[in-house]
């Protein structure tokens, strides 16, 4: 992430825009049972909610010192620094897995696709799917400036979602991002 992303993301205002309106927009009606995921929490924001919301929460953080600070900002959550296209967990492992503002983070379509596939690979049969991302705009694209910036449209994210082996797949669109929600069969 450059300086501009980093204070954003880092701020207060972030903080307080996570826990009133994106988990509360991207989560509800969804239950995400006893063992939770999360991938790519970089700050911490979504993390201090989720860590709340679930019994069990692991995230993997791809970014060494990101890891390393949420490790110790959470001592009750198993963090691994790690890739989420190539997870280092198991088949069925967890009831729910959640991404919030990061998809965009990851460098090729070819890599969320991989994300994908291996999100479905580590949820349960049964389990849910769900997340969040940015739609492109002016104010986004200055944000990403010299920054990783690809951004999943929504509409072709269900047929991506659907190939990595998800059913139940909804996409709801708002003003300056979308919600998604699928399930494992």
């Amino acid at each position: 992430m450059n300086m501009i992303h980093r204070r954003i993301c880092s701020s207060d205002s972030w903080g307080r825009a996570v826990r009133e309106y994106m988990i509360p927009w991207t989560l509800r009606d969804v239950d995400l049972g006893a063992d939770s995921l999360e991938i790519g929490p970089g700050f911490g924001a979504t993390t201090r909610v989720l860590v709340g919301m679930v019994p069990k929460l692991t995230i993997v953080e791809v970014d060494p010192a990101s890891a390393r600070r949420l490790d110790a900002q959470f001592p009750d959550v198993t963090v691994i620094e790690g890739d989420g296209a190539h997870l280092p967990l198991p088949d069925n492992a967890f009831d729910s897995v959640t991404c919030f503002t990061m998809l965009h983070h990851v460098p090729s379509p070819a890599e969320q696709d991989r994300l994908f596939a291996e999100t479905c690979r580590v949820l349960r049969p049964g389990g849910v799917f769900a997340g969040m991302d940015s739609r492109v705009s002016l104010r986004f694209r200055v944000v990403h400036l010299f920054d990783t910036m690809v951004v999943v449209d929504p509409k072709t994210l269900p047929d991506r979602l659907r190939a990595a082996g998800f059913t139940d797949i909804e996409v709801t669109p708002a003003v300056g991002r979308f919600r998604f929600r699928a399930r494992k069969p």
